[in-house]
């Protein structure tokens, strides 16, 4: 199993919001998600946290192996967090099962990812 997890303040991505518009937001989330998951600064702050929590259980963290865009997220019926990778990530790491949990509070976004690889 592996785990990752990522905290980041809200007002850091109320900010660069600010500093930078839809410009910032489409770095990190694909149209898509955008208009599926919502647009509220503590959410948005979650969503990054959780891309992040992402690429450090894959131990990899974003860069030229993963991009934010290559991590999908999602919501069940119910509300809770799901990710995805894209098909091309899906194949270079193979995830088997996967967790993501996010929270906020205190001026605060935290995400946390439990996964399993194929080949472990």
């Amino acid at each position: 199993m592996k785990i990752g997890t990522d905290i980041v303040q809200i007002h850091r991505i109320e900010a660069s919001i600010e500093k930078f518009g839809d410009k910032f937001i489409d770095r990190f989330l694909s149209q898509d998600e955008q208009e599926r998951l919502g647009n509220k600064p503590e959410s948005l702050a979650g969503y990054w946290a959780a891309k992040e929590a992402v690429a450090k259980a894959l131990g990899c963290g974003i860069g030229h192996e993963l991009g934010f865009h290559d991590i999908v997220l999602s919501k069940t019926d119910r509300g809770a967090p799901l990710f995805a990778l894209r098909a091309s990530a899906q194949e270079h790491f193979g995830i088997a099962s996967r967790s993501l949990s996010i929270s906020h509070d205190g001026g605060f976004a935290l995400a946390v990812v439990a996964l399993t690889l194929l080949d472990s």
